[in-house]
């Protein structure tokens, strides 16, 4: 695959689970796991949050393909951008920025006049990823969701 292909973004069909939960596991396994406690590792691999995070918001992901692959997505509510993910195989392709442009056009054609997002502290490829698009890092407080005393930073950008 060439870097060069075409980005195709489309809504997420129930067809594109496994395709989901896969690019989930790959950012899971490259981006959490080094960070997590082996007590917080453990618990994601007893648990299935990912067939869960897609079977109840799945269909509300836009995907982007590659070549006809599925190669990451970004969920968004409102102002906020609840997740932006790449399989790994896809990463520096433009697969993310061209994902996170079509979040803040649409986030700015609902009215709201900011995109906010949260990432952690550790992720620095994603803060310098965020701060390039004109993210502000307005917040820190501690990540609770994987009980590893990694610190959430939130992050804001200026829409228009």
């Amino acid at each position: 695959m060439t870097h060069s292909e075409t980005i195709v973004i489309r809504p997420a069909q129930p067809a594109d689970r496994d395709a989901l939960i896969t690019i989930l596991h790959n950012t899971f396994e490259r981006t959490w796991l080094p960070q997590l406690t082996a007590a917080a590792a453990q618990a994601y691999r007893q648990g299935n949050r990912p067939a869960e995070y897609v079977d109840a918001m799945g269909l509300e992901f836009r995907m982007a393909t590659r070549g006809g692959v599925v190669a990451g997505f970004v969920h968004w509510e409102g102002d906020f951008v609840h997740a932006l993910h790449v399989h790994s195989d896809h990463e520096r392709t433009g697969v993310g920025s061209a994902l996170m442009d079509l979040a803040e056009r649409e986030i700015a054609r609902a009215g709201f006049p900011t995109a906010r997002l949260e990432t952690d502290t550790f992720n620095t490829r994603s803060r310098a990823f965020y701060a390039a698009r004109g993210f502000r890092e307005i917040d820190q407080y501690p990540d609770l969701e994987w009980n590893s005393g990694l610190t959430t930073v939130l992050l804001e950008k200026l829409l228009g």
